[in-house]
């Protein structure tokens, strides 16, 4: 390929990857405000209860019911069509809760910061402003609820009435009481699907996508670790590198699916010969590793030769005219190794020293 075909594609993916991060943003914003629906719903129906019998106490005008409806039971399907309709659904859903705030310091000062249900309110509002968006998130929110209620205040002339009468009380108590357990809950859920997600980037980040083995970065932590941990207790190991013989003819005559499954044949016959103990990894294309604890180069050499014996018998599903052979090279743990890469450098000299010498077959490290 020519350069300007090569700037052209490198653009192309830059686009690609681009509207790929766009994607996940609003996936997540989505994910976010789907999981502030339901509470906001359940917290504001609960809320018309207790605020509404205050508010019978004050004689408001009828224009005040038909806003304190649409407020309880219109607005929280209403922010989530805002939401999900948005080209950042985060962003909106951050307004949807400045609102929030707005109408809940316009109900506390229409009904004269009557003590139960402007608590419960405010309790409603800190838990979702502080859980959506931190400190900061919070601040404004509070600012604008304050400012709201001074202003309604002001405009209506409402008197401070602090305190609530029993119906007022016995109708915010259910909220009070299960609005917090409703948002631990949902607190709960996110933490658990955070923790799974995790889990995966986790096995992501230290197995191979194609085989499930380690890659090649983990298993080399794991090699140095295991070289540190042996030759501190003077404790046998031994390292093989292996290789599929001939596996560019493999992939040229037959195709990559059957150079795939190669691999996986491959793979499938290690984890069936080997034991649970040895530590095998994907350490490139074709080429595999393995750590074998507490095990002599002997025992590793006949190890392998049961892999030969193994694939010897072994044919492709999808090619059975494709005899899989491997090239392994041994490198037991020696005391004049100072670093864990030269432990490694021996098996890849082993490694060469089978292939040189013919192929399908097991040579130890000089």
């Amino acid at each position: 390929m020519n350069d300007e075909n090569y700037y052209k594609k490198a653009v192309s993916l830059d686009e690609v990857d681009y509207s790929a991060l766009l994607n996940d943003n609003q996936r997540s914003g989505l994910r976010f405000a789907r999981r502030i629906r339901m509470p906001r719903a359940i917290a504001l129906g609960g809320m018309f209860f207790p605020i509404a019998a205050t508010l019978v106490t004050h004689s408001v005008a009828g224009g005040w019911w038909l806003l304190l409806v649409g407020w309880a039971f219109v607005w929280p399907h209403l922010a989530w069509q805002l939401s999900s309709k948005a080209t950042e659904p985060l962003i909106q859903e951050f307004h949807n809760l400045k609102v929030d705030a707005i109408l809940a310091g316009m109900w506390i000062g229409l009904m004269g910061v009557n003590a139960l249900p402007s608590t419960a309110l405010l309790m409603i509002l800190c838990l979702n402003l502080m859980g959506a968006g931190g400190v900061r998130l919070f601040g404004a929110g509070i600012t604008l609820m304050i400012v709201s209620c001074l202003v309604t205040l002001q405009l209506t002339a409402r008197s401070l009435t602090l305190s609530s009468v029993p119906l007022e009380g016995w109708l915010t108590l259910p909220v009070i009481v299960l609005y917090p357990l409703l948002f631990a809950w949902v607190s709960y859920q996110t933490a658990t699907k955070l923790a799974e997600h995790k889990r995966r980037l986790q096995v992501m980040s230290t197995r191979d996508g194609m085989t499930g083995l380690y890659n090649r970065r983990h298993w080399e932590i794991l090699l140095r670790n295991e070289f540190d941990l042996c030759r501190r207790q003077h404790r046998d190991v031994t390292l093989l590198l292996i290789d599929i013989d001939h596996f560019k003819s493999i992939n040229d005559n037959w195709g990559h699916d059957i150079g795939d499954e190669a691999i996986l044949a491959l793979t499938r016959q290690l984890k069936l010969t080997l034991r649970g103990s040895d530590v095998i990894g994907r350490f490139g294309g074709d080429e595999f590793a393995v750590i074998m604890s507490g095990t002599p180069s002997e025992s590793a050499i006949a190890a392998m030769s049961r892999v030969h014996e193994g694939l010897r018998n072994l044919r492709l599903s999808c090619a059975p005219q494709v005899q899989l052979h491997i090239s392994v090279g041994v490198a037991p743990l020696a005391p004049h190794f100072s670093h864990y890469r030269e432990w490694l450098k021996s098996a890849d000299m082993a490694l060469y020293k089978a292939k040189n010498a013919g192929r399908n077959r097991t040579e130890v490290a000089a």
